[in-house]
């Protein structure tokens, strides 16, 4: 049997070639003002929110819900005005001074592996809670489960393009979130939605269903289901 695990998401934004960032790895604005709008709802009503260390090393996310309304209504709902902030970070790379861990109230987890460093791993512990899973990296279905069990029920993943993969490639996403926008990044080792190793046959890459396409800003969001 499958281990219980909350309802996993990705929501991403990535340019009309695919990328979702620059060959520089910096933050790169693909979206406008409605699509921010529609990101941070979907944070106020999500229990947790997972990022990879690689995009908190690239892009320094606070991912805190910007609206005061809605940080207001999650905290009348008994809830912290920010969802729960999760780190996948097998080594222990995440700096003490990430906006993750430090801007924002709430609750934190970094997750990390057996791998990582024990001083690392005891100067982060002053910011968040640590979470061992797995022996070289993240075990990602363990971490499901272990935060299925502590009542998160909708996990939110704002990748990076590593971590999405890892994801997508065991099965452990249920929905996509995808913003196209109007801009061509180009650049051949330019991150994409999911990078990774990529699959080779036919009948092992994920099929999705598409549920909705809406025109948004000067893009269009895509929403997709994954086919198990």
């Amino acid at each position: 049997m499958e281990s219980p695990k909350p309802f996993v998401f990705i929501n991403a934004a990535m340019s009309a070639d695919g990328k979702i960032s620059s060959v520089e790895r910096k933050q790169t604005i693909i979206s406008g003002k409605e699509d921010f709008d529609r990101v941070d709802s979907l944070k106020a009503e999500c229990d947790a929110i997972m990022v990879g260390v690689g995009t908190v090393l690239a892009d320094n996310p606070s991912l805190t819900v910007k609206s005061e309304n809605r940080r207001e209504k999650r905290k009348r709902a008994g809830k912290d005005e920010n969802p729960l902030r999760i780190v996948v970070d097998s080594k222990a790379r995440t700096p003490v001074d990430a906006a993750i861990l430090n801007k924002g109230e709430g609750k934190r987890i970094i997750a990390v592996s057996e791998q990582a460093i024990v001083e690392d791993v005891d100067r982060l512990g002053e910011k968040a809670e640590i979470m061992v899973c797995g022996m070289e990296e993240v075990d990602l279905k363990h971490l499901l489960y272990l935060l299925w069990q502590r009542g998160v029920s909708r996990l939110m993943v704002e990748g990076g393009a590593t971590l999405n993969w890892s994801l997508v490639s065991q099965k452990l996403v249920d929905e996509i979130y995808i913003y196209v926008g109007n801009i061509i990044i180009g650049g051949g080792d330019a991150p994409t939605l999911v990078d990774g190793k990529g699959f080779v046959k036919d009948d092992a890459m994920v099929k999705l269903a598409l549920l909705s396409a809406d025109k948004m800003d000067e893009g269009v969001l895509l929403r997709w289901r994954v086919r198990k």
